[in-house]
């Protein structure tokens, strides 16, 4: 599984106070880290950036490019237009546009972007009505935004397809759902990549149960055929999995997606702990922060 680093991001305190202060000392650290951690794209995460969003996103791609040079390569995330063609106007190398919705306001000006500038592009599947409701609404709106982003030139293998990652304490239907659009996406689309805001799944559960969960459904969802995913760049419990440093965890999961119950007896705890996440994400048992406790 390739990694898109995502702590480089507005909401992080330090990072956050640094763009606000324009100061590139912590952002070129941040930046270094992620290398070292041997992340295969950094996210650049200026949310919104309304007041000198296009200042901000060129001071920050510069910085990061002077700190680690053109790679890894840089993904840049913002809702601000201007402040996504500066980015794209300054990165060296083929960025990626991180996102452009289905909707025809945001895509009729972002798909442009990402064809004057080489870009890949991640469409991402929320539409007008907000988040899709099932595989099949997700598919429809790939279609919509893949059919207009070749139209503009951008070929498949240029777009990346985000399915959207909803959090596990209150959505598990729609986890199964993004796995059912995963698997159906080739068929589809030929060419086109994938990739998801992987944390989203464990954002709302105690801290100490998100890797396992971030870890668990990126296992899922690369058997599933999921190309990349942007991650937490420190989460080394994942990175090992993602790097297919830790084939026994992945050997556990794949047990319990094909329906069968591993001996438990035999397993070691972490591995039982695995299982006991799997069961949870796919639906079999249902969500409780006390789940690896049972």
């Amino acid at each position: 599984m390739l990694l898109i680093g995502e702590n480089l991001n507005v909401i992080n305190r330090i990072i956050g106070k640094a763009f606000k202060e324009m100061d590139p000392g912590p952002i070129a650290e941040e930046a270094k880290r992620q290398k070292e951690k041997g992340m295969d794209w950094i996210d650049i995460n200026l949310g919104p950036a309304r007041k000198g969003g296009g200042e901000l996103m060129e001071f920050v791609v510069k910085t990061v490019q002077e700190a680690i040079g053109d790679t890894p390569p840089l993904c840049l995330d913002t809702s601000n237009i201007e402040a996504m063609e500066a980015g794209l106007a300054v990165h060296k190398g083929k960025a990626i546009i991180n996102s452009i919705m289905c909707r025809p306001e945001r895509y009729e000006k972002m798909i442009p972007l990402a064809g004057k500038y080489k870009a890949n592009m991640i469409a991402l599947m929320w539409g007008p009505e907000g988040l899709p409701r099932d595989e099949n609404e997700r598919g429809a709106l790939a279609a919509e935004l893949i059919y207009a982003a070749n139209e503009a030139g951008i070929p498949n293998e240029d777009i990346f397809v985000d399915g959207i990652v909803t959090p596990v304490n209150i959505q598990q239907q729609q986890l199964m759902s993004l796995l059912a659009f995963q698997e159906m996406l080739q068929d589809m689309f030929p060419g086109v990549k994938s990739t998801c805001g992987l944390s989203n799944v464990s954002n709302g559960p105690p801290v100490h149960l998100r890797s396992i969960l971030n870890t668990t459904y990126m296992v899922m969802l690369e058997r599933k055929g999921m190309y990349s995913c942007i991650a937490d760049a420190y989460d080394d419990a994942l990175i090992a999995v993602a790097r297919g440093e830790r084939d026994d965890i992945v050997k556990v999961i794949h047990q319990v997606m094909d329906g069968e119950n591993p001996d438990m007896s035999s397993l070691s705890k972490e591995l039982q702990d695995y299982v006991k996440t799997a069961r949870v994400i796919l639906g079999h048992s249902l969500y409780s922060d006390s789940w690896l406790e049972i």
